[in-house]
C-alpha cells in the first residue's frame, strides 16, 4: 500500500513539475523573444510650456443686495381699505400701494380747516381794528397765535392722512403681496417688500493677507450658477473700516450694474477681483496635468535614442501647480518656458515610453 502510495506521489511529481517547467520554459522563450524586439512608440499630442502675463485675482464668494430694498410696513394700524398694486409690479417712487381708512382723519381736517378758516379771519378783522386803534396788540398776539395753532393742526391732520395712504419710498420691484382687502394692520405689519434691481451690491469678505491687494475701484467679476458661463462685470465700490477680529476678514462690497434685471438681490456668486497689475507665469494646458495623491505630474518630451537611433522618450515630471484659467494651468514649479509637455495619450505612459508626436501646440 505505502508502495504504491508512494508511486502515485512520484507520478504527480512529475507531471506537475513537468507543467510547470514547460510553462517556465515558454516565458523565457516569450522574454528573449520580446528582448529582441523594438520597443513600441507611443503616438502622443504635445504642447509647450508658454509664459503668459496674468492680472493677479483674489476670489471669494459674494452675496449680491439691493441697494435699496426695504419691506414695506405701515406707521398706522387701521383696515386697508384699498389695494393698488399687483405681485412683482415695478412701481416708481411716490406711487400709492395700499390705503388705511382714513374716514376719520378726513372729518377731522375738515374740522380742523373750518377752525383754520375762522381763525384767519379773526386775524384780518383784528389787525384791521389794530390799524385804527381798536383793539390791542394782546389781541393781535393772541389772534396770531390762535391763527398759528390751527395752521399746524391741519398740517398734523395731513401728515397723519399721508401715513394712512402707503406709497413706494423708491422705485424699484415689488415682491408677493402679504396683505387682504379688509384686512386690520397694526405698525411694523409686513405689507410687500421692495426693491431695487439695478444696480446691485455684491458683499463678500477676503482675508486680511489679501486686503493689501485690495483697492477701490478695483474690477471685479462675477459667476452665478443660475447663468453658466456668463460674467457680470463691476468695481469695488466700499471696503470695511476694520478687520473682524473674529475671522480676521475684511468687508468688501462690489457695484455690478443689472441692466437686463436678470439677477435676483441674495443671489450668490463667486466673485473674481482682478488687480490692475500683470505679472508673468507658467502655463500648460489643463489636459497635461495629471494629479495624483502623492504629487501632481506631466510628462516632459526629450530627445533620446529609441531602439539603437535618435528618438524622443516620454519623462514623468513631479510638478507644482498654481490657479486655473480656462484650460490653461499656472505652474509654478517643476518646467521650464518652451518644454514639450504631452497633452494627450498619457494613459498609456510610463517613465521613459518612447513616443511619436502627431500633433503639437503652442510650437
Amino acid at each position: 500500500m505505502k508502495k504504491r502510495l508512494a508511486i502515485v506521489v512520484i507520478a504527480l511529481v512529475v507531471v506537475f513539475g513537468g507543467i510547470f517547467g514547460y510553462k517556465a520554459f515558454g516565458n523565457y522563450m516569450m522574454h528573449k523573444a520580446l528582448a529582441h524586439m523594438p520597443v513600441p512608440v507611443i503616438s502622443v499630442s504635445t504642447s509647450r510650456v508658454a509664459e503668459q502675463e496674468w492680472h493677479p485675482e483674489v476670489t471669494a464668494v459674494g452675496s449680491f443686495a439691493a441697494i435699496q430694498g426695504v419691506e414695506v410696513t405701515p406707521q398706522m394700524g387701521g383696515a386697508i381699505t384699498a389695494i393698488h398694486f399687483h405681485s412683482g409690479q415695478y412701481v416708481k417712487a411716490g406711487t400709492l400701494l395700499l390705503q388705511i381708512d382714513n374716514s376719520n382723519q378726513l372729518a377731522q381736517l375738515a374740522n380742523d380747516e373750518a377752525q383754520q378758516r375762522l381763525a384767519q379771519i379773526n386775524l384780518r378783522r383784528t389787525r384791521e381794528l389794530i390799524a385804527t386803534k381798536a383793539a390791542s396788540q394782546s389781541q393781535l398776539d393772541s389772534a396770531v397765535a390762535t391763527y398759528q395753532s390751527a395752521v399746524a393742526t391741519v398740517k398734523n391732520d395731513r401728515a397723519t392722512l399721508a401715513k394712512l395712504a402707503i406709497r413706494a419710498p423708491f422705485s424699484g420691484y415689488l415682491g408677493v403681496r402679504q396683505v387682504d382687502l379688509g384686512q386690520y394692520i397694526i405698525p411694523g405689519t409686513a405689507m410687500v417688500d421692495l426693491q431695487s434691481w439695478d444696480p446691485l451690491y455684491v458683499n463678500f469678505t477676503v482675508p486680511q493677507s489679501d486686503f493689501a491687494r485690495i483697492h477701490m475701484d478695483t474690477p471685479v467679476q462675477v459667476e452665478v450658477d443660475s447663468y453658466p458661463g456668463q460674467h457680470f462685470s463691476g468695481k469695488i465700490t466700499a471696503l470695511g473700516s476694520a478687520i473682524n477680529t473674529a475671522t480676521r476678514q475684511i468687508d468688501v462690497q462690489a457695484t455690478v450694474p443689472n441692466p437686463k434685471t436678470i439677477l435676483r438681490p441674495g443671489m450668490f456668486g463667486n466673485v473674481t477681483v482682478i488687480e490692475k497689475r500683470q505679472e508673468k507665469v507658467l502655463t500648460v494646458p489643463a489636459s497635461a496635468i495629471t494629479y495624483n495623491t502623492f504629487g501632481d505630474f506631466v510628462y516632459v518630451v526629450e530627445k533620446k535614442a529609441v531602439n539603437g537611433k535618435e528618438g524622443q522618450v516620454a519623462i514623468q515630471r513631479i510638478v507644482k501647480t498654481g490657479t486655473q484659467r480656462g484650460s490653461e494651468v499656472q505652474i509654478l514649479s517643476g518646467l521650464q518656458p518652451g518644454e514639450l509637455v504631452v497633452t494627450a495619450g498619457q494613459i498609456k505612459l510610463h517613465e521613459g515610453s518612447p513616443v511619436e508626436i502627431r500633433d503639437s501646440g503652442k510650437s
